[in-house]
């Protein structure tokens, strides 16, 4: 297994795994705008594109935020620590990009999502009611990255 920066040619297998993970995907054109972020990793065997985290960095007075956007893992690679691998690897882009906070939004039912990232120590700061387009709420998670190196 691979971990690596995003390639155009990757973003069709990037949609067909986004379609199936979510029932609110992003369109084509969302993960073409991040193409040139150096948080936009694939997860690659055998040629076949099985996860992806998209993250970038947005400046804030000398504490800059690293967003965690997207994570999928395809439904046959998912239970291998794929989503793990990919979410460390994300974190460790966005601190040498210099983040020193990140935050992700995740739906209030998402068990398994909400279970990796505590283990990985982000931490649920408040809750987002009708987040989502559907009406479901969120859960603004944040991690120290300082404090996630140590």
């Amino acid at each position: 297994m691979e971990i690596r920066r995003v390639e155009r040619a990757d973003l069709l297998d990037v949609l067909r795994i986004e379609k199936r993970c979510f029932t609110e995907p992003w369109p084509y054109t969302a993960f073409e705008s991040f193409l040139d972020e150096p948080s936009f990793l694939v997860a690659v065997r055998q040629g076949s594109v099985l996860g992806y985290v998209v993250a970038d960095v947005m400046p804030n007075h000398g504490r800059d935020i690293g967003h965690v956007k997207d994570l999928a893992v395809a439904p046959e690679a998912r239970g291998t620590g794929l989503g793990r691998r990919l979410l460390r690897r994300g974190l460790v882009s966005l601190s040498f990009s210099g983040a020193a906070v990140v935050k992700l939004e995740v739906r209030a039912s998402n068990e398994p999502a909400l279970s990796l990232y505590r283990d990985v120590g982000f931490e649920p700061m408040r809750r987002l009611p009708s987040y989502y387009a559907d009406g479901e709420d969120a859960f603004l998670m944040v991690l120290d990255v300082a404090a996630w190196q140590a």
